[in-house]
């Protein structure tokens, strides 16, 4: 298996850290430079994290994880767990979407614009879920949902794109995964 992505991705971590015990080739590209082409020609809707495993390529962290779960024998996710990574990807998308605009874009994230206003809603709405959900102990095994969870706050305070400060619950989450040799392999810093 071969996974084509960027080693600062929330996406691609995800999909490394579900590799993690298995043989793989990572292809770490700069999708904003460099790398570019080489997304182009790999995946039409220029996205990462892309796998490729003989003659299928699959262009989409959330299918990937399908895949190598079903390759792996890993078990189905269930319907919660299905939720708590929509409330996840959710956020993740909102802040990359933050960081693009703002960090890469040079527009003010902060000004009164329905597009931005959305977004700061949603995080915070979401983040606010998520913190309830660590508390309760609903992210206590390290699982896929976990594994996303970890992907996307840690990538938040890598990029300093969210005040994760309101959320301890959530800041003692990434604490205890950095614990693991295989998250701390994969940090985007």
């Amino acid at each position: 298996m071969k996974l084509i992505g960027s080693s600062t991705s929330p996406y691609v971590r995800r999909s490394r850290l579900l590799l993690a015990d298995t043989p793989f080739e990572f292809v770490d590209l700069n999708i904003y430079a460099e790398g570019r082409d080489a997304l182009r020609k790999a995946n039409p809707a220029l996205k990462i994290p892309l796998l490729q495993d003989g003659e299928q390529t699959i262009y989409d962290s959330r299918i990937i994880s399908r895949y190598i779960s079903s390759k792996l024998g890993l078990p189905a996710l269930s319907w919660d767990e299905e939720n708590q990574i929509t409330l996840v990807e959710s956020v993740n998308d909102s802040l990359i979407l933050l960081f693009q605009a703002g960090n890469r874009s040079g527009l003010d994230i902060r000004q009164d614009v329905l597009v931005f206003n959305l977004q700061h809603e949603r995080i915070a709405s979401t983040l606010s879920e998520l913190e309830r959900q660590v508390v309760a102990g609903k992210f206590a095994s390290w699982n896929y949902p976990a594994i996303c969870l970890l992907c996307m706050l840690d990538w938040a305070l890598f990029r300093e794109v969210a005040d994760l400060s309101p959320y301890p619950a959530l800041l003692g989450f990434v604490e205890q995964a950095y614990q693991r040799a295989d998250v701390q392999a994969t940090s985007p810093r």
